[in-house]
């Protein structure tokens, strides 16, 4: 497969050696290029002979000597976003398949695929790729990789991920692990089906690839109230939800002492339901797994309170009535945040959202929809409404169910603010100051 060559940063290597937009690159060292992963690979080598050809299709081939890192300066025009490998399995937890009819059709589009994983930290099952794929993986040496795991039993695997090849996850992770290659791991837990015995046989078979295996998140299953003709699953109680937390600390004693590191984590998630504190920031060490919702509470109280202990000078706070609107699980939280830094002059008003469009056992703040926020702070009187970033759809300022955030605010008459996950600019927020 060539690539079509779009731009070509003026002053670059590539440049500077005559290549310009519009030409097609063929091969690199005789080596196809079949996407960008290809790309990158192959460019970050000493020597280099790309092969080129032109929009007549006259062909010749470009030497370039260069530091390894030195990038060439280049932007082809196919995109992994453009065209990603989609999933195949029907995972019983499958959140997409839980989506109500009549949404953008972006939301229910499941990818699979390795180079996102590799590129952008998306979670795979290993269970769609071709054994060509697989030997591409390993030969880039794609690496740490993002693994959809949920239980290395082969045979509850199968039955989860309803896919023939799902129980050959133990053998890819080894492949991996034979060449070098590192992984972070999710398990999306599910009552008395993935926990329990299965869930210590899933985080020791998972230990025993260590180092090579990272770490394990471990995340309960969400469920809408979109799921007619769906597996039979429930949400977990707060008795289930602690047993697991329990299970994963003492394993990460035994971790800690083996290898350094807790490995096993819960999300923030499973210690709301099971009504136990947050932990401390440094139990999440370098918060490998962020963005399945795992240490980012923790990290937000730590940010917030080094921020009001480096600039604990309120007098430019704003005389205001703030209200932070957000999902139902952590709200507790956040009025314990905000109570215990009180910036004066400043009423703080933590509002839960009830998921109404999903259904009530959603309770985070990132899948709350506009028209929820809008019908239930009708009526309210505040200066401002912070609501956290995650509600909109990433570069653009829509909620999950296309309101626009004009016209939220257009509806309740107050300006609404996003606000990143970070805890300084939450305390700047809630002061109605610049950062």
């Amino acid at each position: 497969m060539s690539q079509r060559i779009v731009s070509v940063f003026p002053g670059s290597l590539a440049a500077r050696h005559g290549i310009s937009a519009g030409e097609t690159l063929i091969s690199i060292n005789r080596t196809p290029v079949l996407d960008f992963v290809d790309y990158q690979y192959l460019t970050a080598r000493p020597s280099l002979d790309l092969l080129l050809e032109d929009e007549n299709g006259v062909q010749r081939t470009v030497h370039i000597h260069k530091h390894t890192e030195d990038p060439l300066g280049m932007t082809l025009e196919s995109s992994l976003m453009s065209c990603p490998k989609t999933c195949a399995n029907h995972c019983v937890f499958c959140f997409i398949e839980q989506m109500p009819p009549g949404m953008r059709p972006s939301l229910y589009v499941r990818d699979d695929d390795w180079r996102l994983s590799l590129m952008a930290g998306n979670f795979v099952t290993l269970t769609n790729l071709p054994k060509q794929e697989m030997d591409r993986m390993i030969e880039r040496k794609a690496s740490p990789i993002y693994v959809s795991v949920h239980t290395t039993n082969g045979q509850l695997r199968n039955k989860m991920l309803h896919h023939v090849h799902a129980d050959r996850i133990m053998e890819h992770l080894r492949r991996f692990a034979e060449n070098n290659m590192s992984f972070h791991c999710q398990v999306v837990l599910c009552p008395q089906i993935n926990d329990g015995s299965e869930l210590d046989r899933t985080l020791s078979d998972l230990a025993s690839l260590a180092p090579h295996a990272l770490t394990v998140a471990l995340v309960p299953v969400g469920l809408t109230k979109f799921r007619e003709h769906l597996y039979p699953l429930r949400p977990y109680t707060q008795e289930e939800a602690l047993m697991v937390v329990q299970q994963a600390e003492a394993f990460q004693k035994e971790m800690l002492s083996k290898h350094g590191t807790r490995f096993v984590f819960p999300s923030d998630e499973f210690y709301q339901i099971a009504g136990l504190p947050i932990p401390d920031a440094d139990t999440y060490e370098d918060f490998p797994q962020f963005e399945n919702g795992v240490g980012l509470l923790a990290r937000l109280r730590d940010e917030f309170q080094t921020a009001c202990r480096l600039d604990p000078d309120n007098s430019e706070a704003k005389p205001r009535r703030v209200i932070m609107a957000t999902g139902t699980s952590v709200a507790p939280f956040m009025r314990e945040l905000v109570s215990a830094f009180p910036i004066p002059g400043v009423e703080i008003a933590v509002k839960p959202i009830v998921n109404h469009f999903f259904g009530e056992t959603v309770t985070v703040s990132g899948l709350i929809t506009g028209q929820d926020l809008v019908n239930q702070l009708q009526g309210e009187q505040a200066d401002e409404i912070l609501i956290t970033a995650c509600m909109l759809r990433e570069g653009e300022d829509i909620f999950l169910d296309d309101m626009t955030l004009n016209k939220a605010q257009e509806l309740l008459g107050i300006r609404i603010t996003p606000v990143p996950d970070d805890g300084a600019d939450l305390l700047y927020a809630l002061r109605g100051t610049e950062v």
